[in-house]
């Protein structure tokens, strides 16, 4: 009785195993259609297995929906995850080494609209690679990456969980922000030339959620050049801003040379690591609760608070 017990339970196992395998096999051959950021539809006959990245933030996005171990090349300053620095190299987002990208016989190439060499990604397209066009302009489009990302490599649950967590934290930190009074923002993305980002950006939707006002959000430029006399005469309560790494917060530290700015005078100098609010990925929504932070900080430091 016992033996014929043990068969039961190894034949049992075999068929599952045979069903599994079966399963993932028609996982991988089933052809997916998505959506992409410029409303074009992308259809593989199958889950990428070999997928370039065209931006860091794209890598990252890749990474976050399980999709790292597919990604074959990727560009420079694509750093994070840990695991991004062990990928090949295809040149950088704005000088794309195509010999590289052919030799690595990609199935998917993920590129940034408003960053890459158009020219260099419709070559790609007329080689018959299918692109994907990545450029989030909302945090709305954002999650819907993930979840397209995620299909399309082969990850959609994980895909799907990544986006409902985005939504999930995002959805708290417009509650515990969004309502607060106003304070008037200067966003700086470059010094020379000064640069900052117009209401279309999604950094924009960044200072909304944390009751910020961009005062350059109007202009039509996606990234305007500013005269710094400009924003001196906007006189914001706050400037917020990177630099060029992590640790290079001199760019803010220069408006101190003025100090009767309403933000130099009441200390409303805020640096935030780049990466944390500059790369459209989750990571985003660390970089807007450290936005929202300093903005609660400026709103301390009003001379009606104080008093």
């Amino acid at each position: 009785m016992r033996a014929k017990k043990t068969i039961f339970t190894m034949i049992s196992g075999i068929l599952c195993l045979i069903v599994w395998l079966a399963t993932a096999n028609a996982a991988e051959t089933t052809p997916v259609q998505v959506m992409d950021d410029r409303q074009q539809t992308v259809t593989l006959a199958a889950p990428a297995q070999r997928i370039i990245s065209l931006a860091p933030h794209i890598t990252e996005l890749l990474f976050a929906v399980g999709a790292g171990d597919r990604v074959v090349g990727t560009v420079s300053f694509s750093d994070y995850p840990a695991a991004a620095a062990d990928i090949p190299r295809i040149g950088s987002y704005k000088q794309l080494d195509m010999e590289s990208i052919l030799a690595l016989k990609p199935d998917l190439v993920v590129a940034w609209s408003s960053g890459n060499v158009q020219a260099q990604v419709e070559r790609l397209a007329r080689l018959g690679i299918p692109i994907y066009y990545n450029d989030p302009q909302d945090f709305e489009q954002l999650a819907l990456a993930l979840e397209r990302l995620g299909t399309l490599a082969g990850r959609a649950a994980q895909g799907r969980e990544a986006a409902e967590d985005f939504r999930r934290d995002l959805r708290a930190l417009a509650a515990q922000y969004s309502h607060r009074p106003r304070v008037t923002v200067f966003y700086q993305i470059w010094d020379r030339p000064l640069m900052t980002l117009n209401d279309r950006h999604l950094i924009s939707r960044a200072i909304e959620i944390c009751g910020g006002h961009n005062l350059f959000g109007d202009l039509e430029a996606l990234v305007p050049r500013l005269d710094r006399e400009v924003v001196l005469a906007a006189d914001p309560e706050a400037i917020l801003g990177g630099g060029m790494g992590e640790d290079s917060p001199h760019w803010i530290e220069e408006w101190r040379r003025w100090p009767t700015l309403t933000a130099t005078a009441r200390d409303n100098l805020f640096f935030i690591p780049p990466s944390l609010l500059q790369r459209a990925t989750p990571r985003i929504l660390e970089g807007t609760r450290l936005f929202c932070e300093a903005l609660e900080i400026a709103r301390d430091r009003r001379p009606e608070t104080s008093e």
